[in-house]
């Protein structure tokens, strides 16, 4: 999720405070925010270190690349932490106005930097997402004015009056696994099923360049996939020593499209592994599971996102299955599916997806 960039619409500030500094029994530190789940760590067979921590609220980043990096780690290290939601905690209910309360350039706050030791350009960090859990009971959407897929925008200027700002508040039934809202008058009702990710996941760019959380590009960031989720793995080429991941902008549920600006959003329990890939690059964020491979394209216009993404599977399909240029561009044609996932940030995505059990097999 973004807020659009008008300072008419972005004025005062809120601090979250009051958090406390736990030890964990290997001497790292942890945080737990006001309204965060006291969640167990999941159980998985792992070896490594572990750091538990939280950041406070000063120690949150607002850009890829350009912030200090909060936390040092050795290749393998298993974090478990939490993230703040994208209005920065200062919206909770149906009557709150983001413009009001987000302060400028607090969009989608992020957990990090966190530098690998040994990362270096041209590596790549495979970050295993074994927990995404919301960590409030409630959570919150958005119409902001300017800004979404079907009104005029900075960018699509046409004639007529802004939507209004509103907000809606979503209750979570985590036994259930739904979030619900009521409509503006009161008189309507719907459940989302929940499915927890992150919307922004990313390195830093290359070149020093610093980047704003609102964004998507080769270097993850602001994605708002779906896919970015537990069970995954995502695959992020290393542009700057230590490559300086972050992550944040909780979505407890999502439409393809993202197409109000914003997802139900939320904050979030994250438990993941990172490990570095040494001497193997990778252009494009990459997805996997056991059963699938995915590919995030970033870009405007809309197909220039797709055409990133499909290229990037097409040079996988080859490289996987050994099929010429040609070939693999006629499978790929007639094999993956490929959802819009966002088209209101000032670059789109696009997804392609392909299940690894119909690569071609030699005859």
């Amino acid at each position: 999720m973004r807020l659009p960039r008008r300072s008419f619409l972005l004025q005062s500030s809120l601090a979250v405070a009051g958090m406390a500094r736990l030890t964990s029994a290997d001497g790292a530190t942890s945080a737990r925010a006001p309204g965060a789940a006291n969640a167990p760590a999941t159980t998985v067979d792992h070896h490594g270190p572990v750091l538990r921590w939280v950041p406070r609220h000063e120690e949150l980043a607002y850009t890829f690349g350009g912030a200090p990096a909060r936390q040092r780690i050795a290749p393998g290290t298993r974090i478990i932490t939490w993230t703040e939601d994208c209005f920065d905690g200062a919206v909770r209910f149906a009557a709150d106005v983001p413009s009001k309360l987000v302060p400028a350039g607090h969009d989608n706050p992020q957990t990090g930097p966190f530098h690998i030791e040994g990362a270096e350009p041209g590596d790549t960090l495979a970050i295993r997402l074994l927990a995404v859990e919301p960590a409030r009971d409630f959570a919150v959407s958005s119409c902001l004015p300017g800004f979404g897929a079907l009104v005029g925008t900075a960018q699509t200027a046409m004639l007529g009056t802004f939507l209004p700002e509103t907000t809606w508040r979503y209750d979570v039934d985590a036994r259930r696994g739904m979030v619900r809202t009521v409509s503006g008058d009161g008189r309507h009702a719907w459940e989302v099923p929940l499915t927890p990710f992150l919307g922004c996941l990313g390195v830093a760019p290359a070149g020093g360049e610093v980047r704003s959380t609102i964004v998507p590009g080769n270097f993850g960031g602001n994605m708002d996939c779906s896919e970015v989720r537990a069970g995954n793995t995502v695959y992020l080429g290393v542009n700057m020593p230590g490559a300086l991941l972050s992550f944040g902008d909780g979505h407890y549920a999502m439409g393809d499209g993202e197409i109000m600006g914003a997802a139900v959003e939320g904050a979030m329990n994250v438990d993941l592994i990172v490990e570095l890939v040494k001497n193997v690059a990778t252009p494009v964020p990459r997805i996997e599971n056991a059963h699938e491979v995915m590919f995030v394209g970033s870009g405007r216009p809309l197909e220039d996102a797709a055409r990133v993404a499909y290229k990037s599977m097409v040079d996988w399909v080859r490289a996987t299955s050994g099929l010429s240029e040609l070939d693999a561009y006629q499978f790929v044609a007639q094999t993956v599916r490929a959802p819009i996932i966002q088209l209101v940030d000032p670059e789109y995505t696009v997804l392609v997806r392909l299940e690894k059990s119909r690569l071609p097999t030699k005859t």
